[in-house]
């Protein structure tokens, strides 16, 4: 088992002591699955930053983005980016939800993700949990939007140059409802 995976197993018990759940998300599950080298730990948690605060003492933590429920964490010299699960509402800057609200369910969380193969969670037992055909997506080399890709384009425009960044790093052939929506959307 990687220096990775091992921090995210040894991490996401001390969650699960303390009541929560921690998962891996994004592009650190699409790089598993693609027996790439991790290098970014990105995880999601049911635990809210205050929650978190009691008891991660002793570790290396950055509250510095806690009221959007994000916060760093160094275990081992591995870096993690973790998010309190949430939902998101109106993009008021056509970058960033003017609301946010903390949520339990994955479910929930997922809608707010970008791409199919960047919507996809690996919990403490490195079991796959895909809610919106990512891993599918994924070994057909196809990249699709979570949701309308019209919508989601115009909440976040630097959607568009992030599927073409995926599109050629994992080479991954764009959807044709997300190209439509990118020469629609592209004057954003």
């Amino acid at each position: 088992m990687s220096k990775y995976l091992y921090c995210y197993k040894e991490l996401a018990e001390l969650f699960s002591q303390n009541g929560h759940s921690l998962y891996l998300v994004g592009g650190t599950v699409r790089d598993f699955l693609l027996r790439k080298e991790l290098t970014d730990m990105d995880a999601v948690t049911d635990a809210k930053p205050d929650e978190m605060k009691q008891f991660l003492d002793g570790f290396k933590v950055d509250f510095t983005f806690a009221k959007f429920g994000s916060i760093k964490l160094t275990i081992n010299d591995v870096k993690f980016d973790i998010t309190t699960l949430r939902k998101e509402r109106a993009y008021s800057d056509s970058r960033h939800p003017a609301k946010i609200e903390f949520v339990k369910s994955l479910d929930l969380d997922v809608v707010r993700r970008d791409f199919t193969v960047n919507a996809m969670y690996l919990d403490k037992a490195f079991k796959l949990i895909d809610l919106v055909g990512g891993e599918e997506d994924l070994n057909k080399g196809v990249l699709k939007m979570v949701g309308d890709p019209n919508k989601r384009l115009q909440e976040d425009p630097l959607r568009i140059i992030r599927a073409l960044r995926f599109s050629l790093t994992h080479n991954l052939t764009i959807d044709e409802s997300l190209k439509k929506a990118i020469l629609k959307n592209i004057s954003l």
